[in-house]
């Protein structure tokens, strides 16, 4: 109630509010309008038998875009893969790593045009691939997705999905600067959310029919409940390590004494590690998908998600990721550095090498559980249906993006609002201060 009424009377908020909605809006819009060329219908049943491939994936992020070969097929995805790229880079380029830690807002616009640039590129590669494989699609009935194949389809569609990348883009970073929240984690957490009325039709459908039992389907609930409570304990978790300050005397003045605490997430990396392992491992299941040689048919069947191989390499792929992301950033070498410049230490711990080796330490153990607790969510959906044959669409990746976005979002409004009580404070006592 308190947050609704500070809205209503915040116009300023209002509007960021309506912002971020009507961009969204535009967003959903532009993913019912189809690349031209492609028979609807012949797709539709081509997905229904893609589920399990790396289409399907794609298609949950970009809230069924790529399903219907609309202008946003290929969503925000490119744009997050030139991110992670130029972010890797940082790692081996010292030119990139001087650029984003020395020359602050002019290093970090120069960063973000580069990951344009990769976006672009990205989009043009994949845009190909994707027209090279509609043209060969074909509906299980045997009709042909690509009415017209050949080089005009081909480049219409490359610039087509290219464009709509850069819209959504551009859609992303309006919301981030004129809106409420990261703009590009609401436009993937809108993606899966329509998805959501979808699942809970086909849910109260299987009841209908028979094919799940109320017992069944109460149990699921009830499991739901339980795994946004753990992803949301998770992801809030953190461990806090104390940080004192020693105190320093320049001139007259006496500075330091005071003492915080530098907070360790649990889950550092974030939603990136199932989605990598994902994609690689839904890529043999897609290229099977096309007409191609009986032994790489054979490998992808090795590779299905009902199987043990599958989930144990995916959970393997997982704890990989956790650890390359998070190294990548955070770095306690850098953090150890900073602390000891600005005259911090933690209790206990010498500044400098032994500082770095306790974050080091500490930042692994912690890693460890996060690998763990994305490990399980991820890999519970996939147990259900292989071994109990129950549908279970509410798990996974999905539920990490959608409870995480959330927090995101109504931390950044919370945090917007409790600014402008502040602004709203200020102001009244300059107007005392005026009057007296």
């Amino acid at each position: 109630m308190a947050g609704g009424t500070e809205v209503s009377r915040s116009p300023e908020l209002r509007s960021k509010l309506l912002w971020t909605l009507g961009l969204l809006c535009a967003y959903r819009i532009g993913v019912h309008i189809p690349v031209p060329g492609v028979d609807g219908a012949a797709l539709a049943h081509f997905f229904d038998t893609a589920a399990g491939t790396l289409f399907g994936l794609f298609d949950m992020f970009s809230g069924g875009g790529l399903r219907n070969v609309s202008v946003f097929a290929l969503g925000i995805m490119p744009y997050i893969s030139a991110s992670i790229i130029i972010q890797l880079l940082q790692v081996v380029s010292p030119e990139l790593k001087r650029m984003a830690k020395e020359e602050g807002a002019a290093g970090r616009r120069k960063i973000t045009q580069y990951t344009r640039y990769g976006t672009v590129l990205i989009t043009l590669i994949q845009g190909l691939g994707i027209a090279v494989g509609l043209e060969n699609m074909f509906s299980p009935g045997g009709a042909p997705v690509v009415t017209d194949p050949g080089w005009l389809f081909r480049i219409v569609t490359m610039l087509t999905l290219t464009a709509g990348t850069i819209l959504i883009m551009w859609l992303g970073e309006q919301i981030t600067e004129k809106g409420i929240g990261n703009g590009i984690s609401l436009i993937i957490f809108a993606g899966i959310a329509v998805g959501i009325p979808g699942a809970l039709v086909k849910s109260f459908q299987l009841i209908s029919l028979g094919d799940m039992s109320v017992f069944i389907a109460a149990a699921l609930l009830i499991l739901m409940a339980a795994v946004l409570v753990g992803v949301v304990f998770m992801e809030r978790a953190q461990r806090r390590i104390p940080i004192q300050y020693a105190k320093r005397q320049i001139g007259r003045k006496m500075y330091g004494g005071q003492t915080t605490h530098l907070p360790l997430r649990v889950n550092t990396a974030g939603v990136i590690p199932p989605i990598f392992a994902s994609s690689l491992l839904l890529f043999p299941a897609t290229m099977a998908s096309f007409e191609m040689a009986d032994w790489l048919k054979a490998v992808a069947a090795w590779f299905s998600p009902s199987t043990v191989l599958y989930n144990i390499i995916f959970v393997a792929l997982i704890f990989f990721f956790c650890f390359f992301y998070t190294a990548i950033i955070f770095d306690p070498k850098d953090v150890a550095e900073n602390l000891k410049k600005a005259g911090g230490f933690i209790p206990g711990i010498r500044p400098g090498e032994k500082t770095q080796a306790y974050l080091d330490g500490v930042l692994s153990r912690l890693t460890l559980w996060g690998g763990v607790y994305i490990a399980l969510i991820s890999v519970l959906p996939m147990f259900l249906i292989s071994q109990f044959n129950v549908p279970f669409y509410f798990g996974g990746t999905s539920i990490l993006i959608l409870v995480g976005v959330a927090m995101d979002f109504m931390s950044r409004l919370e945090s917007d609002m409790i600014s402008r009580q502040y602004d709203g404070l200020i102001g009244k006592s300059n107007r005392l201060k005026g009057r007296s």
